[in-house]
């Protein structure tokens, strides 16, 4: 390499490092704000999380204090005292509420706390479609048959969360009703379903021997 070229490269690594420099003295601040925000970020994440595990175990321990109570009144008056930090948690506490008040013989009470989170719209799809099993349930006796058909279809529709134990419940409206063959029918198709687990599937065929039917055998399952 000559002398001419040498130089040429020195001087224009030279130039570079100047506008490197330059760069660096009007740009530099946006890398390190990008720093700042990133280590930021990440400290605000851990700060949540903490915080969330921390309220999660707070919740935890005031729910098994409320549980160990032997009494079922005393029990859900322990639970009523009992706050959440998140709408999910107080949906936990109130489900629990209602179990306590309906073996305590507050009944209408458990029902009302039920049907609370049942509307509450922000809540997942699951935790509503809970809340209304589970007060169908314990209106058996007290709600007229044909209004529990009704809000039991809407839990069996197609994609729904308890979409099969609502159809076992439609199969025992039936029957209470008098409809044997459309439950035997119902529970016929619920057998097959390939959704269904080896619990409710084998209780439907006990169902159907109990009402005189014959279980049909089962479809193999592709997959």
């Amino acid at each position: 390499m000559s002398d001419v070229d040498s130089f040429i490269d020195e001087v224009t690594e030279e130039v570079r490092r100047d506008r490197l420099f330059l760069l660096l003295r009007r740009w530099g601040w946006v890398g390190v704000l990008a720093v700042v925000l990133i280590v930021g970020g990440a400290a605000f994440n851990e700060i949540r999380k903490a915080r969330a595990t921390s309220q999660a175990e707070e919740l935890g321990d005031a729910i098994l204090s409320a549980l160990a109570q032997n009494d079922s009144a005393e029990r859900a008056g322990s639970l009523e005292s009992v706050a959440a930090a998140s709408p999910g948690g107080d949906a936990v506490v109130d489900m629990l509420l209602s179990a306590s008040q309906s073996e305590a013989g507050s009944v209408e009470e458990a029902v009302n706390n039920l049907n609370a989170i049942a509307v509450q719209g922000d809540l997942p799809e699951i935790y509503r479609a809970i809340a209304t099993f589970k007060a169908l349930l314990l209106q058996t006796d007290t709600l007229p048959a044909a209004d529990r058909r009704q809000q039991f279809e809407a839990l069996a529709a197609p994609g729904a969360p308890l979409r099969l134990l609502a159809e076992e419940q439609l199969a025992l409206i039936d029957v209470s009703e008098g409809n044997v063959d459309a439950a035997i029918e119902r529970l016929q198709a619920l057998r097959q379903d390939a959704e269904i687990g080896v619990d409710l599937q084998q209780r439907a065929a006990q169902l159907i021997v109990a009402l005189g039917g014959e279980p049909e055998p089962l479809v193999a399952r592709q997959g």
